[in-house]
């Protein structure tokens, strides 16, 4: 199944859960965060400016690595991925 977001919207896969901490001690599934980073995978039409009714490009692109604010956009599961739908409003910034 295809899945393309709509106007301002962007999907982005979340990076996977860290299952060790960096001192080496694996974590249970209860104790894991969910990462607040991913990688966009497809990209809306852009944001309307609603003066001229044109719509204006985004400031990411497809395959940036981003950091999103953590109760950013709705959970979708596409297939057997995870996905996240979130304005641009919600990124914080790219990974570069």
């Amino acid at each position: 199944m295809k899945v393309r977001p709509l106007g301002e919207k962007i999907m982005v896969k979340r990076a996977d859960a860290q299952s060790k901490t960096d001192a080496g001690i694996f974590l249970p599934e209860s104790a894991k965060d969910q990462p607040k980073e991913g990688k966009i995978i497809a990209l809306g039409s852009g944001i309307l400016n609603k003066d001229t009714g044109e719509y204006m490009p985004f400031t990411v692109k497809k395959g940036d690595r981003v950091i999103f604010t953590s109760y950013a956009g709705t959970e979708v599961k596409i297939g057997d991925d995870e996905m996240l739908i979130l304005s641009q409003d919600d990124i914080l910034g790219i990974i570069e």
